[in-house]
């Protein structure tokens, strides 16, 4: 067994971003907040598929470079490999979300160039 507490863990830009709450063996569990205006670069994994669960506020995601979608409090938003995503809080007010990703595969991931 594992105990982790959200708040003993650091966000990795200050305030905001993702933040790791578990890593491996299987899946990487953590959350990810971004104030209004910030994002999260656009990015794929080859094999890992990633789950996003809003907890606060509202996050938009741009998927393929194609597909959008306004993601609020409740939604689980579920990336297929090899699936671009691009996240940005557009609103007023801060977004958390809850990210699961699996396998676990910790150099699984491919930033996009703008």
């Amino acid at each position: 067994m594992k105990v982790v507490n959200e708040n003993d863990v650091a966000y990795r830009v200050g305030k905001s971003g993702p933040k790791y709450l578990l890593r491996g063996p299987k899946i990487d569990f953590g959350v990810v907040k971004l104030l209004p205006g910030e994002d999260f670069p656009t990015h794929y994994h080859e094999e890992v598929e990633e789950n996003f669960f809003i907890l606060e506020g509202e996050i938009d995601f741009l998927v393929d470079g194609k597909t959008s979608y306004h993601a609020k409090y409740g939604d689980l938003i579920h990336i297929l490999a090899p699936e671009t995503h691009y996240l940005k809080n557009n609103g007023a007010v801060p977004a958390k979300a809850v990210f699961v990703k699996a396998p676990f595969l910790p150099n699984d991931k491919i930033n996009v160039e703008k």
